[in-house]
């Protein structure tokens, strides 16, 4: 029998909502809330409620298996690797790990903004549980790997970008020696070669018996690095198998079902000082937003971004386009768009669509990974992976692709090719 890495059984996680005072609330609570009561203005408390973010949730997973976990904003899916990380403890239940644990479940874990690069390699490894001579003996990999230039590992890391943090961060985790590995959704921060060579690290440490639970908004990397999926929702646990089938679930049922995706506030918006999404929808013919696209008309993704620091590099939208089973469809990128706002001199609200032609997609769920990117370097100021997806419909009835045919058409695209035939002269 297959040795058992994580064991959870009956995790529950509850928290508080609303202005009612925790009886046992900490001291320093207590005492800040009297220095201020004196100067404060009235407010009518309102009652507290009890949210659970986990509810029931039981599973175990075998050592040496890559397993994702998946589910909308709000799911449970932090809230329970925070758990397994022992950053929290569970309300009720119990969760058993057998073996070291390196967790990476936000941009600079363990990392001090005073502190240089060099410094935070060893603090942070000391965090996850390194000893120093580990971390040394590392260190060389650990740089090469995070791709940061040694001439800046002397720098505090707080004039680091977010994708530098997240970089020096994953890879200290990834080379701790540990038996399991769990990584949040932190890997959107990086650029696309970054996300590729975490991608391989996570299933390098799988092939060599250790355990990874990865979770991730993008489908794609977990059908490339997991065999199986937990799905959560509303903090249980709605599916667990093979990974086909339940990502395959989840984005057949209003979880993962959405053609339309808005942030109203930068601050809350994918993105950085450059750049931050603002919206991005599949654009009905008749306006609004569309879940299902009949194969033979056109498809318009519209995409909204504010650009926060004019520059000499204008930054642009890209959108990559993948099919439920991991692939990638095609990559698309407004490169000409960048001759139209040469010259911004403030902050600035750009909306870009990109049209598809008809009779080009295949049919099935097209998910959508919209970015926002300069190219000198090339840079992704902001990213979200399966932002939006929608359904394309095959109704054709003879002016399609398919003709007459019936039947499986494979393909990962379906153009309409142009066809010349003629009878050639002997």
């Amino acid at each position: 029998m297959p040795e058992v890495a994580i064991t959870a059984e009956h995790l529950g996680k509850r928290f508080r909502l609303g202005r009612d005072q925790d009886p046992y609330g900490r001291l320093s609570e207590v005492l800040s809330g009297i220095i201020r009561a004196p100067f404060g203005r009235q407010v009518k408390r309102t009652s507290a409620t009890d949210f659970w973010a986990l509810r029931d949730v039981s599973f175990e997973i075998e050592a040496g298996s890559a397993v994702g976990i998946i589910g909308r904003n709000g799911a449970g899916k932090s809230t329970l690797l925070k758990i397994l990380s022992r950053i929290t403890s569970p309300t009720s239940g119990t969760a058993t790990l057998h073996g070291r644990i390196a967790s990476l479940l936000e941009v600079g874990t363990g990392f001090h903004p005073e502190l240089s690069g060099t410094e935070n390699i060893y603090l942070s490894g000391a965090v996850l549980g390194m000893r120093r001579a580990e971390i040394r003996r590392n260190f060389d990999e650990i740089v090469n790997f995070s791709g940061i230039d040694p001439q800046f590992l002397d720098t505090p890391v707080k004039r680091y970008s977010s994708g530098m943090q997240v970089r020096l961060g994953f890879a200290v985790a990834a080379h701790l020696e540990s038996e399991i590995l769990l990584v949040d959704e932190v890997l959107a921060v990086g650029d696309a070669n970054f996300q590729a060579k975490c991608i391989g690290k996570m299933s390098e440490i799988g092939r060599s018996g250790r355990t990874v639970l990865f979770v991730s908004h993008s489908m794609p990397a977990v059908l490339r690095l997991c065999s199986r999926v937990i799905l959560l929702d509303g903090g249980s646990v709605v599916s667990d198998g093979p990974s086909h089938a339940a990502i395959r679930r989840y984005l057949e049922s209003d979880l993962g079902r959405t053609s339309e995706r808005r942030w109203d506030a930068p601050d809350h918006a994918p993105g950085d000082t450059v750049a931050r999404l603002r919206s991005v929808r599949v654009v009905a013919p008749r306006g609004g937003s569309a879940e299902e696209v009949d194969i033979r008309q056109p498809v318009e993704i519209e995409v909204e971004y504010w650009v926060l620091t004019p520059s000499e590099q204008q930054p642009t939208a890209n959108l990559a386009f993948w099919n439920d089973a991991g692939v990638c469809l095609f990559i698309s990128n407004d490169w000409r768009g960048r001759d139209v706002i040469t010259g911004l001199s403030e902050p600035t609200l750009i909306r870009s669509t990109c049209t598809i032609p008809g009779n080009f997609l295949a049919e099935g769920r097209v998910l959508v990974t919209v970015a926002v990117s300069t190219f000198n370097p090339p840079t992704a100021h902001a990213i979200e992976r399966d932002a939006i997806a929608f359904h394309v419909i095959d109704r054709s009835e003879g002016d399609g692709v398919r003709g007459d045919a019936s039947g499986e058409w494979p393909g990962a695209i379906r153009p309409l090719l142009e066809w010349r035939t003629i009878l050639p002269a002997d």
